[in-house]
C-alpha cells in the first residue's frame, strides 16, 4: 500500500527513512493555523496563546514573528522556554506553591525585564505567596483564578472574590492586575448553544471586573478560554484569549468545532510491525506514542481507512481489523491524534516537512517537567 498515497493534502516523500512511530509537523500549516487565529481575533493585542499543546521554542518563534506578543503557560518548564526565546509577557497559569514557587522566583530572577503574572485563588495562599516572595524581595504581578465551572481550581465570581482582590491590594509584595477563567467545560458542538452557555457563565465574571474598575484599582485584565469558546471571546474588546490546540488542530476538535477554520498540523506516521491474517494487523502505535485517555476507538483517526476497527492497544502496539486489508510487515500508515496535546507530550522530538520533505526536527524543550530552574 503506497504511504504517500494514503495521507492527501501531506505529501511526505521521505517517509521510509523517518523512524516510527513518529510525530510529524507542517510548518506551512501551522503558519496557517496562525494566521486563522489572527483572522477570527478582532485585534492581536488580544491574543495570548496557551503554549501547553506545542511545547517548542520553534512554534512560540512563529507566533512571534506574525505578531503574537503575550503567552500563557502551565509549568515551569514551558515559562523558562518562553523566556529564553524572547517573550516578554508570560501568565503561568497556576497558583505555584512548594518548589514551584522557588522555581518561579528563580526564573523572575534570571529575567526582570519580562512581565511575569502567577495566579491566586484563596486569602490563604496570597498570604503564603507573598511571605514568600517577600523573603526573596520579589514584587509579584497576581491574577485572581475565577472558577466559571470547572470546578478544579478557582474562587467563585461572587463577593468573596472581590474581597479577595481587595486583599491582595494590601499585600507588601503582590499587585493584582486581572482575572483568569478558563471554561473548558463549555464544549457544546452547535456554536449557538456553546455562545449562550459561554455568556451565562462569565457574566458575574465582566460584573466583578466593573465592580472592581470602579474603585479606581487600575486596568483590570480578563485571560478567558480556550480553543472551544475562541470565536466567542476573541469577539470581545476587552478580553484576552489564550487557545492552544488551535497551533496543530486534531481529530477532537475538527469533529466538535468544524466552524473553525484550522486545519491539522502535526500528525503520526506509524508501521505495520505484525500481520495476523488477513482481516488483522499490528502497529507500532502504543499507550506511548498517542494520547490514550479516549476510548479506543476516539484515539487516533486513519483517513486511508476510516471504517477501520480498533480490537485493541496495549503500550507498543495498537491491533486493527479491515478486511482483506493487504497489508505487509513495513507497510505505513498515517494518522490525526483525537487529542494532540498530550500526544505531543509523549515525543521528545518532532519530524519537520517541508514541501513534502523530512528537513529536521522540532524539540519538544518545555516537555521535560524542568530546564533549568
Amino acid at each position: 500500500m503506497n504511504s504517500k498515497a494514503q495521507l492527501n493534502g501531506y505529501p511526505i516523500n521521505q517517509a521510509e527513512y523517518i523512524d516510527s512511530p513518529a510525530l510529524l509537523i507542517f510548518p506551512a500549516l501551522v503558519q496557517a493555523n496562525i494566521d486563522a487565529l489572527k483572522s477570527l481575533s478582532k485585534n492581536t493585542d488580544n491574543l495570548r496563546p496557551h503554549i501547553k499543546t506545542n511545547k517548542s521554542p520553534e512554534a512560540v518563534k512563529m507566533m512571534i514573528d506574525s505578531g503574537i506578543q503575550k503567552f500563557k503557560c502551565a509549568t515551569i518548564a514551558e515559562a523558562e522556554m518562553l523566556a529564553t526565546v524572547g517573550v516578554k509577557d508570560i501568565l503561568l497559569a497556576y497558583q505555584p506553591t512548594g518548589p514551584k514557587l522557588l522555581r518561579y522566583l528563580a526564573l523572575l530572577k534570571q529575567y526582570p525585564d519580562i512581565k511575569w503574572a502567577c495566579l491566586v485563588d484563596s486569602i490563604h495562599t496570597a498570604e503564603y505567596i507573598n511571605a514568600v516572595a517577600a523573603q526573596y524581595d520579589q514584587q509579584l504581578l497576581v491574577y485572581l483564578d475565577i472558577n466559571v465551572g470547572m470546578n478544579r481550581t478557582g474562587i467563585l465570581p461572587n463577593k468573596a472574590s472581590f474581597e479577595l482582590f481587595l486583599y491582595c491590594s494590601t499585600l507588601s509584595h503582590l499587585q493584582p492586575i486581572g482575572l483568569h477563567a478558563y471554561d473548558g467545560h463549555i464544549r457544546q458542538k452547535d456554536l449557538v448553544e456553546r455562545r449562550v452557555a459561554c455568556e451565562k457563565a462569565f457574566a458575574l465574571v465582566f460584573a466583578l471586573k466593573n465592580s472592581l474598575a470602579n474603585l479606581g484599582l487600575g486596568t483590570i485584565t480578563i485571560v478567558a478560554g480556550g480553543t472551544p469558546t475562541f470565536p466567542i471571546h476573541a469577539q470581545r474588546d476587552d478580553v484576552e484569549c489564550s487557545p492552544g490546540t488551535f497551533i496543530y488542530w486534531d481529530k477532537g476538535y475538527q469533529m466538535s468545532y468544524p466552524e473553525q477554520l484550522f486545519t491539522p498540523a502535526a500528525i503520526l506516521l506509524t508501521r505495520v510491525v505484525s500481520v495476523i491474517d488477513a482481516h488483522h494487523f499490528c502497529v507500532d502505535l502504543g499507550h506511548k506514542s498517542v494520547a490514550s485517555e479516549n476510548e479506543l476507538t476516539s484515539r487516533v483517526f486513519f483517513p486511508a481507512m476510516p471504517k477501520i476497527t480498533f480490537v485493541s492497544q496495549s503500550e507498543e502496539h495498537l491491533v486493527l481489523h479491515y478486511k482483506n486489508h493487504g497489508m505487509e510487515v513495513g507497510c505505513i500508515m498515517y494518522g490525526i491524534p483525537y487529542h494532540i496535546c498530550p500526544t505531543v507530550a509523549l515525543y521528545e522530538r518532532a519530524a519537520i516537512i517541508e514541501d513534502g520533505q523530512w528537513v529536521g526536527e522540532w524539540h519538544h524543550t518545555a516537555r521535560d517537567r524542568k530546564i533549568t530552574y
